[in-house]
């Protein structure tokens, strides 16, 4: 439950689920680099127009050479406070949250020039829906490899 935990803290924001686990100077440094990435991009603003649908004027303010590394940052920071928090034991068990920044990067990339059903989703709204694909391909990839080791072992 303590990873569990760690893990909601660094999604509400990267460095407080390092800060619970002790681990101060890299939790300082997530916050920092969260701040810098967040102002660098204008992700507040980005993120405040796309809730008021606005999400047009959200990609035109969006500066994606800086939001291109949030997501990294993000799920870094929530799989490392997860797993010094005693989750992720499990072989490979970081693959989801790989994925999931793998996804939701290529989701901002496209953002700007996808529409879904003839809805614009924009920079925020669109890399938010890649995570579940991510978190699925993540989970996919970790069975397959654990079921090709344990077979290879087995022989």
């Amino acid at each position: 439950m303590k990873a569990f935990e760690r893990l909601l803290w660094s999604i509400a924001l990267p460095g407080f689920g390092q800060l619970l686990n002790k681990h101060y100077v890299k939790g300082i440094t997530f916050i920092l680099l969260e701040f810098l990435v967040n102002s660098q991009s204008n992700f507040n603003e980005v993120i405040r127009l796309s809730f008021l649908g606005e999400t047009q004027l959200a990609s035109e303010l969006t500066n994606y050479s800086w939001l291109m590394f949030y997501p990294c940052l993000y799920f870094f920071a929530m799989w490392d406070a997860f797993k010094e928090a005693g989750g992720g034991k499990a072989p490979l068990s970081f693959l989801p949250f790989a994925f999931s920044a793998y996804f939701v990067t290529v989701g901002l990339m496209y953002s700007s020039k996808i529409e879904l059903l003839g809805i614009y989703f924009g920079p925020v709204w669109l890399p938010m829906l890649s995570v579940l694909p991510g978190v699925l391909v993540g989970f996919i990839v970790r069975s397959i490899i654990l079921v090709f080791v344990k077979e290879k072992n087995l022989t």
